[in-house]
């Protein structure tokens, strides 16, 4: 069973989000925001960005800006701007739908478990012809709790009835890190994501891969009997 991410590892969505994280602050007569800083808060979902955004066009505190009413009407506002604009300005990353193809051809469970909402993570999957290739897909709002919680991978372990040992978790940030630690699994990075602007490489994955091409290799080499990471060796 192989688990990724989503914004960020599968998928660069920065471009979109940000589109309509602008038109929200400009419906607030606030200020927009770079999508450098965008890029930068991807990653505990919708709410938390848009407070994030809103204190920073604001010049107020975060915690305060989260902590108050409004943020109830800007995530409303958001939830109803943003399906128009999946798929408009984001993009598949390079070696993406081969490597899944090539798990799936291999009969490798394949699961996502996302932070965002699941009105978005869906969309943005499906825009890209993605979303067939997973099951299930486990986001934000799907359980009581989010990344990184271990409850959002126990939950697709159960579902597959795989071990902790035979799973691996592919992320971009020390949060898809540390929800692979807490639930006993394995986990690789790619270096191209979001993780709040700081490098991945010093956040304590496994392994830092270029991209998920990486992931079919192993598998591949898992297969021919040569010496692959031990989450994706035979039993």
């Amino acid at each position: 069973l192989v688990l990724f991410d989503l914004d960020g590892t599968l998928v660069d969505t920065a471009g979109e989000i940000g589109d309509t994280v602008n038109e929200v602050l400009a419906t607030l007569n606030l200020p927009p925001v770079e999508e450098a800083r965008v890029r930068a808060w991807i990653g505990q979902g919708s709410r938390e960005l848009l407070a994030r955004a809103c204190a920073h066009a604001a010049g107020l505190p975060y915690e305060q800006v989260r902590a108050s009413g409004s943020m109830d009407s800007v995530m409303e506002m958001y939830t109803r701007l943003h399906p128009r604009r999946i798929g408009t300005r984001s993009s598949v990353y390079p070696g993406v739908r081969e490597a899944l193809a090539g798990l799936a051809r291999r009969g490798t469970a394949l699961a996502v478990a996302s932070n965002r909402e699941a009105r978005f993570a869906e969309g943005v999957l499906r825009a890209h012809g993605l979303r067939d290739f997973f099951d299930p897909v486990v986001c934000g709002d799907t359980l009581p709790v989010r990344k990184p919680d271990a409850r959002m991978v126990r939950h697709v372990l159960e579902l597959h009835r795989v071990a902790p040992a035979r799973a691996l978790m592919v992320g971009d940030s020390a949060v898809d890190i540390a929800t692979a630690r807490n639930a006993g699994i394995a986990c690789w990075a790619v270096p191209y994501g979001y993780n709040g602007g700081a490098p991945i490489e010093g956040a304590g994955a496994d392994r830092v891969v270029a991209d998920i091409t990486a992931v079919l290799e192993a598998a591949c080499a898992a297969g021919s009997g040569a010496a692959p990471h031990p989450s994706l060796s035979p039993a």
